[in-house]
């Protein structure tokens, strides 16, 4: 029987967090920062993580070994990405308090289950159709011919805009379904985008919930370039936004750092893309902004502390850095000259090797007004050739 009786665990104690990337290492920090001691599991010796913590287990995140030793040393458990394996989290729950709870992480897993469970909460989602096979996928664009132009997404397993297809005919979608190896997808249709968000909730063991600020997201490539917080604007959208966010993690029985991101349309409604049960990308500006940042609101939640205020201190810009930097600036970025700036906080992820379209850091600009904060981010994002301009 799953541990249902959670209590507070005090630093000094052990927390397991399965995943050593970036998100691994931030929560790894905060953790080490309120005092406890950090175990990781990783099938990747080298992660980031392992740089910061000598607690490293190396085996994929269902081997059993692994599991029954952070079972046996662990008080808690967390997770840095949203594809460990439920069951993985079911097994430990048994020990340990973990979060989120496997429930939760297996409907963010599946696009198909994400999408259903969502409409169910009575948040609205794009029109889409969910395709096991051929003939499925033909029959849903002969019955709805308005998910056409559209985006073919796999079910599992994607991220940063990869399992992805932008469709315009059904031959292009049947060419992308075959590209994707048959695997059950989801067809989605594009609609008129005036912009996208997102927004962070906290939830505890007790119910207890926090949200963060609207944070307005630029992709580029699929992949997040940009991320304004400006408290003065999209004030129409709060309120919505916290609505939709609460009723997903009450529903979800959750527990830690979700993320629900969104569309906003041009006529100005506001349609739920995809969440993340976990700390998120556009919520790194919190590191710098806010009185308490994602990660350390991540071991609050799983250590059954009292959550922190999530109160935004000053309007930020966050600039992701991918390997694109280093291969521009001949594999020498000029910190020196960004770190010179007003408001500069440089967040690098110690990975040994700089690739295209690899996450290896990001830079958070804050201060009282926002567009002043604005003109240094452009200032920071043109030393660093950074392919969006704020």
């Amino acid at each position: 029987m799953s541990k249902t009786i959670y209590e507070t665990i005090f630093p000094g104690e052990t927390l397991a967090v399965l995943g050593g990337g970036q998100l691994g290492r931030m929560f790894t920090q905060s953790a080490q920062a309120m005092g406890y001691r950090v175990l990781v599991l990783d099938p990747e010796k080298n992660c980031p993580t392992a740089q910061i913590t000598p607690l490293v287990t190396t085996a994929d995140y269902d081997d059993p070994l692994a599991l029954a030793t952070i079972g046996s040393k662990a008080k808690a458990v967390t997770t840095e990405f949203e594809n460990v394996p439920a069951t993985s989290l079911q097994i430990l729950s048994k020990t340990c308090q973990v979060s989120p709870m496997a429930s939760a992480v297996a409907v963010s897993q599946d696009r198909i289950a994400e999408k259903a469970f969502i409409e169910a909460m009575g948040v609205p989602v794009a029109p889409y159709a969910a395709i096991h096979d051929e003939g499925e996928l033909k029959e849903a664009i002969k019955t709805n011919p308005q998910l056409l132009p559209g985006i073919l997404k796999l079910a599992r397993n994607g991220y940063d805009g990869k399992g992805q297809a932008r469709v315009k005919t059904l031959e292009e979608a049947l060419e992308a379904f075959k590209n994707f190896d048959l695997e059950p997808c989801v067809l989605e249709a594009m609609l008129p985008l005036a912009k996208e968000i997102s927004m962070l909730v906290v939830r505890g063991f007790d119910g207890q919930t926090v949200t963060y600020p609207i944070a307005e997201n630029v992709h580029v490539n699929g992949i997040l370039a940009t991320t304004y917080v400006n408290p003065q604007d999209n004030q129409e959208l709060l309120e919505p936004a916290q609505k939709a966010v609460l009723s997903i993690a009450e529903g979800l029985n959750y527990v830690g750092v979700l993320c629900v991101e969104f569309f906003v349309l041009e006529d100005g409604r506001l349609i739920a893309n995809e969440m993340a049960p976990r700390p998120h990308n556009s919520g790194h500006y919190t590191q710098n902004a806010c009185v308490t940042s994602q990660f350390e609101q991540q071991v609050r939640a799983m250590t059954y502390m009292p959550l922190g205020s999530a109160e935004l201190l000053a309007p930020a810009v966050m600039l992701n850095i991918l390997g694109d930097t280093w291969l521009a600036s001949d594999h020498h970025p000029k910190w020196q000259e960004i770190l010179a700036l007003p408001g500069v906080s440089l967040h690098l992820y110690g990975k040994e090797e700089a690739r295209k379209g690899r996450k290896m850091g990001h830079v958070n600009i804050v201060g009282q007004d926002f567009s002043q904060v604005r003109l240094i981010a452009q200032k920071v994002a043109k030393i660093l050739h950074l392919s969006h301009i704020p």
